[in-house]
């Protein structure tokens, strides 16, 4: 039979669930990656999460991301969760640019796709929540990396990528990460020793330009200046530091759940060509790790998830018809995911962390 799903558990996560099974109440972080349109092949496990799965949870949830992943989180603090990732599916997968669009076009159209998902309401929804905290990371940009200027901008990337190349820790020296959050004020949930992290409350004020950071690609969006409530400088795409994230999530003995594009988790943007580059993997003890299987990505058109490459390997209609059954071929994930939930069947499946780091 084939499935549609791979999940992965860390040693204590893995624990639980073969006692327990996997229940809304076990889950106390909700973890969303970078990526772009590569989230489109869990669009289906976003809608059956967001609108059947969390609803049933007592206790808080605390939720992470950057970049796509921190739109996704703000879509979950939503009253209409399942709509709101409906409408970013929708618009996000439409999207058409003009040949070799410039950073102020991008940077135009993602501003219009926030304001068109989230919507005025959707910010005091956010703010208000009190079953959701939401954190939202962005990094600010130091030196050159920090410029506009194209060719300013790409020395600095080249340096941070050879220093990273040394050790992830001398990104230090280009990025600091600002965790923007609701919840109360300077109370963020999750706490940081790896690199030097400024907490920023979100308000009405700042919201939309922290999700605007999140998702500011170098080079590819412009930077967002001078947030408010945050330090004065440039804030650009939170997964230049963390990508897919590498560290503890400080769950307790309850559950993080991270839906994920594949199994190779990488710390940061830096990482993704270095194939040495991996998890701490004490980090990920308490973590369910959730990606389309093999088998189901050898079965969607070109053998393969969505990324930003088809923009220019695709003229807008082929891309828009493969993105388009990708979103739903994605609903199987979900249904399956629904299944193991409320039957069980399916935990004997789940693999340890350590079969792949």
């Amino acid at each position: 039979m084939n499935h549609s799903l791979s999940i992965y558990a860390g040693s204590i996560a893995l624990e639980n669930i073969r006692r327990h099974g996997l229940h809304p109440d076990q889950v106390k972080v909700f973890v969303g990656a970078s990526g772009g349109p590569k989230w489109f092949v869990l669009y289906g496990l976003d809608r059956y999460l967001f609108g059947d799965f969390f609803p049933q949870k007592k206790e808080k949830l605390y939720s992470i991301g950057s970049s796509a992943g921190a739109w996704r989180m703000a879509c979950l603090a939503r009253k209409r969760p399942v709509s709101a990732i409906a409408r970013l599916a929708q618009k996000y997968s439409n999207e058409v640019y003009t040949n070799k669009p410039s950073a102020t076009e991008v940077s135009l159209k993602a501003r219009q796709l926030l304001d068109y998902v989230i919507e005025d309401d959707g910010v005091e929804e956010i703010l208000s929540n009190k079953k959701i905290q939401t954190h939202i990371i962005a990094a600010k940009s130091l030196g050159l990396v920090a410029s506009e200027e194209p060719w300013l901008q790409g020395s600095g990337l080249l340096l941070s990528a050879a220093a990273n190349l040394l050790s992830r820790n001398n990104l230090r020296h280009f990025y600091e990460r600002t965790v923007f959050h609701t919840g109360e004020q300077g109370r963020p949930f999750f706490r940081f020793s790896d690199f030097s992290t400024q907490n920023v409350q979100l308000t009405k004020d700042n919201l939309k330009d922290a999700l605007m950071a999140s998702g500011a690609i170098p080079m590819m969006l412009k930077g967002i200046p001078n947030i408010q409530g945050a330090e004065t400088g440039i804030y650009r795409d939170g997964g230049m530091v963390d990508y897919h994230f590498d560290f503890r999530f400080n769950p307790g003995k309850e559950l993080v759940l991270y839906p994920h594009f594949s199994a190779r988790v990488v710390p940061g943007w830096f990482d993704k060509a270095l194939k040495w580059r991996k998890i701490t993997p004490y980090h990920f003890e308490n973590v369910v790790l959730i990606t389309p299987s093999a088998e189901f990505v050898d079965n969607l058109p070109y053998k393969k998830i969505p990324d930003r490459k088809d923009f220019n390997k695709m003229d807008p209609d082929t891309r828009q018809k493969y993105w388009h059954q990708v979103l739903s071929e994605s609903l199987r994930m979900g249904d399956e995911l629904k299944a193991l939930v409320e039957t069980g069947k399916g935990i004997d499946r789940i693999e340890p962390l350590s079969a792949i780091y």
